[in-house]
């Protein structure tokens, strides 16, 4: 470990992910590389039919936790 204070923080990771949320992506990451480049990466993934889930997948999609 460095010792430094992190340049990015939790908040400021949750604040990207919040906006790219709000921007209609269905999903995004945050990529950190070790030279210091932060990377948000959002992504649209169409929905599977419920037809193709298992009865597992259909229980998680309707009680999975919202944040």
């Amino acid at each position: 470990m460095s010792g430094r204070p992190a340049q990015f923080r939790q908040a400021d990771v949750k604040r990207a992910l919040s906006a790219a949320r709000a921007a209609g992506y269905a999903r995004a990451r945050v990529i950190t590389h070790p030279d210091g480049r932060i990377e948000i990466v959002g992504e649209n993934v169409p929905e599977a039919s419920t037809a193709e889930q298992s009865p597992f997948e259909q229980w998680k999609a309707g009680n999975a936790r919202q944040t």
